[in-house]
C-alpha cells in the first residue's frame, strides 16, 4: 500500500515521518529536480497487521495550485502516482490555515485521512478540538497525533485507520463546495477560493474552542518583543553564536576530541608497525602521512564540529532560527534581496548546496540568482575545521574568531546584495510572512539525530573525495618532474610546488605567498574540508590536536611556526578561504539554480574577487596597525584590488545607464 504524506510545511510532516518510518528511509531525489525525496516502510510496532505500507514524504505545500517546484512535486505525484492513501498533516495549533490544503485534497477521489498534529501543544494551550465534529465536517477519519512525543503519540490509531481506509470500498464524499471542482479560469477559481476559506473559517468556528486568555499578550509574544526587536535582535543573536562557539571550541569539543584524536593516533601508530622499516618510504609516507595523517588531521576536527551542529539544531528545535529570519528580514529586503533569502543562507550554514537549492522558492529570477551567488558566502559545515584551526593555532581558540566570521559573512552579503541590484539595475522589492513557530523545549534526540546526520556525511566525505585530493598531494610533494623522489631538504623541487608556486606570487599580498598555501588554497575549490588536509600533508603534520593537552599541538605556537606566517596573515587566508568559491558540487548546485551560464561565470568571479579583496584589506590593514607599516607586495595588491573595482564599477554604471534607457523608453511609450 502506497501512502503520501502531504501537509503544509512546519506542520510537523517531517518529524511524523521520521516517526512512522523510524528513520529508515531511502533518500533520492525527485526526477527532473534536485528536491530530495524519501521514501520509508512503516515500523513494525506500528504495524500489527504486517501489511506492506510505503510511505512518500511529499514536499511541504499549502496548495495544490503551485507556486514553487516543491508544491508542483506534490501536485503531480498526488494527480499522476495514484496513492492508495493519502495522510494529510493538519497543524492543531492553527486550523485555519491548515484546512485550506485539506479541502483540496479531498476532492482529487483518493481516501484521506487527517493526522490532527502538534496536539500536545494544543492541549497545553488550553485549546479544545472536536474531533468527531471535525471529521464529519470533513467526511473523513481524524486522528488525534504527537509525533514528537515517545508515547501516546497517536501514530498506532493513525496506521490502523490508514489501512482500514485504504481496504474499504466505501468512497470518500468530499465536503460540497460549490464551484471549487468545476473552476476553469482564474475568475473561477478566485470565487471558488474565496467559498473554499468561507467553508474553513464556519468548520472552524464549529470545532474549535479557544481558551480565552485575559492577557493582551502571549508569554511568546512579550519574549518576542526582545528576541526579534529591531536592534537588540543583533546583539542577542552574536552572543548566542559566540556562546555556541564557546562551548563547540572551548569548552565540551576539545574534551570530547581527546578519545577520538587518540583513536587516530592509535590507528596511525598500528598501521606504521604493520608496514616495519622494510617497507617502500614512499609507499610508507604516501600510505602514513598522506592517507592516514591528511584525513586524520581533517577528521581530527569532527568534535568540534559535531558539538557545533548539535548546539544550532537544539536553536533551530527550540524555535529561535526563526526569529532569526525575522531580525535580519529587515535589513535584507532593503538591499533587493527577497525575503525569503534568509532561509537558503540559514540553511547554508549546514551546507552550501542545500541552502543554494532552497533559493527556488524565490519568484523574482534576479533576486533568485543573487541568493544563489550569496547564499555561500555564510560559512557552512565544511569550513568549520578551517575556523577551528585557525582560530586555535593564531587566536588560543577565542570564540570571537568564528562569530565575526558569521556576521563579516552578513555585512558581505548585504554589501554583495547592494553592489548587484546596481549591476542589474533591478530596484525591485519583495516581502515574505513568515509565520513563527511556538517556543518549546528543543528535544535532545532529535538533535542528536540531525548531528549523527551532518558527521555522517562529513566523515564518508572525508573517506572518499578527502582522501583521494590527500593522497594526490601526497604524490606530487614526493615526486619532481623526472619522477624521482625528491631530496629531504628539497620539497620546493616537487611537482606540486612548481605548480602552486607561480600562484603563490598573487598571494603575497595577502600575507600568504608561500607554495603550501597556495596548494592548500587550490584544493579547497575541490572541497573546503580539504584546506585543512593539504596543510597537513605539505607541512608534515600527522596531527593538529594534541591529545593529552587537547589542545592544538604545542598550544598552536608550535603550528603557528611550521606555518611561518603571521596571525594577521593567519587572518587574512582564513577569510580568503571563506569567501571566494564554495566546492565543485556549491558551483553545480549554483548552475543548476541560476539557469545561466553568464550568471554562473559572474558569480564565481565575482566571489573570487571579493575573497581576494577582502583578504588584502585584511592583511594590509591588520599589518599596518600590529607593526606601524604596510605588508609585503602591498603595490601590487592595490593594483589588483583596484581593477577588480574597476570592473565592478564599470558593470555598475553600465546597469545604471541601462535602467536609465529602460525608464526613457517607456517615459516615450507613455
Amino acid at each position: 500500500m502506497k501512502i503520501a504524506l502531504a501537509g503544509n510545511p512546519n506542520s510537523g510532516k517531517t518529524t511524523l515521518f521520521n516517526a512512522i518510518t523510524g528513520k529508515t528511509e531511502h533518500v533520492g531525489n525527485w526526477a527532473g529536480v534536485t528536491v530530495e525525496k524519501k521514501e520509508g516502510s512503516v515500523r513494525q510496532n506500528l504495524n500489527p497487521r504486517n501489511e506492506d505500507l510505503v510511505v512518500v514524504d511529499l514536499p511541504g505545500a499549502y496548495s495544490m495550485s503551485p507556486y514553487t517546484s516543491e508544491e508542483s512535486i506534490t501536485r503531480d505525484f498526488v494527480q499522476n502516482e495514484n496513492p492508495d492513501v493519502i495522510i494529510n498533516i493538519v497543524d492543531s495549533t492553527n486550523l485555519s490555515r491548515s484546512l485550506f490544503f485539506t479541502t483540496q485534497l479531498l476532492e482529487l477521489g483518493i481516501p484521506v485521512v487527517v493526522a490532527l498534529n502538534k496536539s500536545d501543544l494544543t492541549d497545553k494551550k488550553g485549546n479544545i478540538i472536536d474531533v468527531p465534529a471535525l471529521s464529519d465536517a470533513l467526511k473523513c477519519p481524524v486522528v488525534l497525533t504527537a509525533a514528537t512525543k515517545s508515547s501516546g503519540n497517536g501514530l498506532l490509531q493513525l496506521i490502523d485507520a490508514v489501512i482500514t481506509l485504504g481496504k474499504s470500498n466505501k468512497k470518500q464524499i468530499p465536503p460540497n463546495i460549490s464551484g471549487a471542482k468545476k473552476a476553469s479560469t482564474k475568475e473561477e477559481f478566485e470565487k471558488a477560493d474565496k467559498k473554499r476559506y468561507a467553508f474553513v473559517n464556519n468548520v472552524v468556528t464549529e470545532v474549535e474552542r479557544r481558551k480565552i486568555s485575559s492577557e493582551k499578550q502571549t508569554l511568546q509574544d512579550k519574549v518576542d518583543r526582545v528576541i526579534a526587536h529591531k536592534w537588540l535582535g543583533i546583539p542577542i543573536f552574536a552572543l548566542i553564536i559566540w556562546l555556541v562557539f564557546s562551548i563547540s571550541q572551548s569548552w565540551v569539543g576539545p574534551w570530547l576530541a581527546d578519545t577520538f584524536v587518540g583513536w587516530i593516533d592509535l590507528f596511525y601508530e598500528n598501521v606504521a608497525s604493520l608496514l616495519g622499516e622494510d617497507v617502500n618510504p614512499v609507499i610508507g609516507t604516501l600510505l602514513l602521512d598522506g592517507i592516514i595523517g591528511g584525513v586524520g588531521a581533517v577528521i581530527g576536527f569532527l568534535p568540534l564540529i559535531m558539538v557545533l551542529f548539535f548546539c544550532l539544531a537544539l536553536l533551530e528545535d527550540c524555535g529561535y532560527m526563526a526569529r532569526v529570519a525575522v531580525v535580519m528580514d529587515r535589513f535584507f529586503k532593503k538591499v533587493g534581496l527577497s525575503g525569503k533569502s534568509i532561509i537558503p543562507m540559514i540553511v547554508g550554514t549546514g551546507c552550501g548546496i542545500p541552502g543554494i537549492m532552497s533559493t527556488r522558492t524565490i519568484k523574482n529570477e534576479r533576486q533568485r540568482r543573487t541568493t544563489a551567488m550569496l547564499t555561500p558566502f555564510m560559512p557552512c559545515g565544511a569550513k568549520l575545521p578551517i575556523i577551528a584551526l585557525f582560530a586555535g593555532v593564531f587566536f588560543g581558540d577565542n570564540a570571537w574568531v568564528g562569530t565575526s566570521m558569521y556576521f563579516l559573512g552578513i555585512i558581505v552579503i548585504i554589501i554583495s546584495a547592494l553592489i548587484i541590484r546596481q549591476i542589474t539595475g533591478d530596484f525591485s522589492r519583495s516581502y515574505f510572512i513568515m509565520e513563527l513557530p511556538e517556543y518549546r523545549i528543543p528535544s535532545i534526540k532529535r538533535a542528536a539525530i540531525s548531528m549523527l546526520m551532518r558527521a555522517k556525511a562529513f566523515i564518508i566525505k572525508a573517506g572518499t573525495i578527502i582522501l583521494l585530493c590527500n593522497a594526490a598531494v601526497q604524490i606530487l610533494q614526493t615526486f619532481n618532474w623526472q619522477f624521482q623522489v625528491v631530496a629531504e631538504n628539497a620539497p620546493e623541487t616537487s611537482i606540486l610546488a612548481s605548480i602552486a608556486s607561480p600562484l603563490a606570487v598573487l598571494f603575497i599580498p595577502l600575507g600568504f605567498g608561500l607554495w603550501q598555501f597556495a596548494a592548500a588554497a587550490v584544493t579547497g575549490f575541490i572541497a573546503k574540508e580539504n584546506v585543512v588536509g593539504t596543510l597537513a600533508v605539505c607541512f608534515s603534520i600527522t596531527n593538529f590536536i594534541d591529545v593529552e593537552e587537547l589542545s592544538l599541538v604545542g598550544g598552536g605556537a608550535e603550528v603557528s611556526t611550521i606555518f611561518g606566517i603571521t596571525a594577521v596573515a593567519g587572518l587574512s587566508y582564513l577569510v580568503f578561504n571563506l569567501f571566494t568559491p564554495p566546492c565543485f558540487a556549491a558551483i553545480g548546485a549554483m548552475n543548476s539554480e541560476m539557469e545561466s551560464r553568464k550568471w554562473l561565470f559572474g558569480a564565481v568571479s565575482f566571489q573570487l574577487g571579493m575573497g581576494y579583496t577582502l583578504a588584502f584589506f585584511v592583511y594590509q590593514i591588520g599589518t599596518l596597525i600590529t607593526t606601524g607599516s604596510l605588508g609585503s607586495g602591498f603595490i601590487g595588491g592595490l593594483i589588483a584590488v583596484a581593477l577588480i573595482v574597476t570592473y565592478i564599477g564599470y558593470l555598475m554604471r553600465k546597469g545604471s545607464k541601462g535602467r536609465q534607457i529602460s525608464a526613457g523608453m517607456q517615459s516615450v511609450k507613455a
